[in-house]
């Protein structure tokens, strides 16, 4: 296929495509990916995107890598390691080096590597991708400790692992005696000058423009992107790759200047990356050759052996002494290592370079570096997940909801949700309210949950609900709508009339304005307090073969309403979402409803249950109760420890 123009529809269209599969069966993105370049590349030999892009090839994936580290960059906030602020130090400025020189002497010496490919590829695989670990990241819902040290590692040294593997062709070109030494310290102090006083210069230009409004808000975004452009190419001039660090200290500069509109920046390149990420990844594995790939012997596998069980493991463990880790984190840290596209990118572009200059195994490095990349996709993308819940570093295992605003209704909301084993967490900035939900032994959050603080404190990968409920309705529609973009805004939920503005159109919301109400039809702070005075509450109730969702809905008094039902598998489904569909048999709803009382009063009146019935009904299901309570209280003193 020799159409540029189909080529890039197709690369494009598949790559969205495979981050969505991936999405929905909750694995690595870059897995699916990997496998779409091998089939339109080297199996089917549909396309080879190096050949028909030409020239453009390899400045077009320099660009992309850039705008992708400039992105992650912009997470990288200094407030996030005050408590790993050591380790991460330790981790990008010991273990590198480290893992650089043990690297290669294992492509020499097992992988039977020239030198200078060995110590190139020991360059390479310095890096910890992005791209692949911050899928990983959201996946695995780790504790916040060990999670911020993989993320930083992952973008400090993508940047880090390029610029050793420039120094190391470099070096190799002033042995060969095509630079003079002292030309190559010159050129390398210079371009790290410039990539890191540069970077820090346009990073706060830029933004003391956007705060100061010399930029509109259309603007902001295409001047940023070509900013990246520009300073990437600009350094790559002094020396090749080192714009990758230019724009990498740019986008922490931004991330860590108080730039209002930061989050829309951040979102909007988020996408971009996406698309980037998606494309850029199919375009080098379809490049790759099968000749390469043939090129693989039993040596590669006990290279690949060795870096993941032995050189990444040592390093990090000699590293990390004294940084204040406990041993299961830094075992994970020394475990997760996923290698990415800068990784291929930079391999591609020495690996053709060497067999130009007559270094015959050049080739044999690019082949060693995907074959790495790949084990570690599967190994490390598969086995986050069980190994920090083995070690105990998960947030929490199963999907949970932020509540913001403590009050008697959200209170009762939340017990309710932690004694069916979800997790649960209120916040408010009140501490009055805040201490009754801490005497009602729910956890709490006690601030402002749109601050900076909270935006760093609180590990909002915990959580994949959030209910607004406190007493200003637009206020819940400012929260709903700040942590919709992270948490989904078919995920964040608030009380009160949304819809309508309980007049007209005119009190009325935007619709692009909140999130979904959490009653339909809508109810107002006052009214869930009256009616909580009046005595309703929450009840849950487990649907079973002989009592069906029908049944429930028959046995449940007039204006009960389901708020949400639990799955058998743990995930929380709130009847207000779209396309919620309807609880089914082994899934817990839980109801606001009035109290047991009352509802058996009902039925007296509408003649469908006698007193004598009525006392009846209330002996047996408090030794339903009791018997549950008896249940479970010995189902947990059996369950391990």
């Amino acid at each position: 296929m020799h159409d540029l123009a189909l080529q890039l529809a197709l690369i494009g269209v598949a790559g969205i495509a495979s981050q969505w599969v991936a999405w929905r069966l909750r694995i690595p993105a870059i897995v699916i990916l990997f496998l779409v370049g091998l089939v339109f590349g080297p199996l089917t030999g549909l396309m080879n995107p190096r050949a028909d892009f030409g020239e453009l090839y390899t400045p077009l994936v320099s660009t992309a890598v850039a705008i992708i580290l400039f992105e992650g960059g912009l997470t990288l906030n200094f407030r996030e390691i005050r408590e790993t602020s050591t380790a991460v130090r330790r981790v990008v400025l010991v273990s590198s080096p480290l893992v650089w020189i043990m690297t290669a002497g294992v492509a020499h010496y097992v992988g039977n590597l020239s030198w200078p490919t060995a110590i190139i590829l020991g360059a390479l695989l310095v890096v910890t991708g992005p791209t692949v670990i911050m899928p990983l990241l959201r996946h695995a819902r780790l504790e916040s400790r060990p999670a911020s040290i993989l993320r930083w590692e992952a973008i400090l040294n993508d940047p880090v692992g390029a610029l050793f593997a420039v120094i190391a062709f470099e070096t190799y070109l002033v042995l060969r005696g095509w630079h003079a030494a002292g030309s190559l310290i010159l050129t390398a102090l210079l371009a790290l000058g410039i990539a890191i006083g540069g970077g820090i210069l346009v990073g706060r230009l830029l933004g003391r423009a956007f705060t100061r409004g010399y930029v509109p808000e259309y603007l902001k975004a295409p001047i940023l992107f070509a900013t990246v452009i520009g300073m990437n190419s600009f350094t790559n001039l002094v020396l090749e790759e080192a714009g990758l660090l230019t724009v990498t200290v740019m986008g922490i500069t931004m991330a860590n200047a108080k730039i209002a509109s930061l989050g829309e920046l951040k979102r909007f390149k988020e996408t971009v990356t996406i698309l980037l990420v998606s494309g850029l990844f199919i375009v080098l594995t379809a490049s790759l050759q099968m000749t390469v790939i043939r090129s693989l012997e039993w040596r590669v596998l006990v290279f690949i052996a060795a870096s993941l069980v032995i050189v990444r493991p040592l390093a990090i463990y000699l590293a990390t002494i004294g940084a204040g880790l406990h041993w299961r984190e830094r075992l994970l840290v020394a475990w997760i290592a996923p290698r990415g596209i800068v990784a291929v990118a930079v391999a591609g572009l020495f690996g053709a370079t060497l067999v130009r200059m007559g270094v015959s195994d050049g080739d044999r490095m690019i082949a060693y570096t995907f074959a790495l990349v790949a084990a570690t996709i599967v190994f490390h993308g598969f086995t986050l997940g069980p190994l920090a819940r083995l070690l105990k570093l998960r947030s929490a295992d199963r999907p949970g909801v932020l509540i913001v605003g403590a009050s008697r209704f959200s209170i009762a909301l939340a017990r309710r949700l932690k004694a069916q084993d979800v997790p649960v967490l209120i916040a408010d900035s009140n501490w009055s309210r805040i201490s009754e939900a801490r005497l009602a032994e729910v956890d709490v959050w006690f601030g402002e949950i749109l601050s900076e603080a909270a935006h760093h404190g609180l590990n909002l990968s915990r959580f994949d609900h959030l209910v607004a409920a406190t007493d200003n309705d637009a206020y819940n529609a400012l929260i709903c709508t700040d942590f919709g973009a992270e948490i989904g805004r078919t995920e964040v939920f608030q009380i009160g009339d949304i819809g309508t503005g309980g007049t007209s159109e005119r009190h009325a919301m935007h619709f692009t304005i909140g999130g979904l109400p959490l009653f339909r039809p809508g109810k107002s702070f006052a009214e869930l307090r009256d009616l909580v005075v009046d005595g309703w509450s929450f009840q849950a109730t487990r649907l079973t073969e002989e009592f069906g969702y029908d049944r429930f809905v028959e046995t449940r008094p007039e204006g009960t309403h389901v708020v949400l039902w639990i799955r058998p598998s743990g995930a929380v489904v709130f009847a207000s979402a779209e396309g919620s569909g309807e609880p089914d048999e082994g899934d817990t709803i839980i109801a606001f409803g009035p109290p047991r009382q009352e509802r058996e009063q009902e039925k007296i009146v509408k003649g469908t249950m006698t007193e004598r019935e009525a006392r009846a009904e209330r002996a047996r299901k408090t030794a339903e109760e009791v018997s549950g309570r008896a249940e479970e209280a010995a189902s947990r003193a059996e369950a391990p420890v």
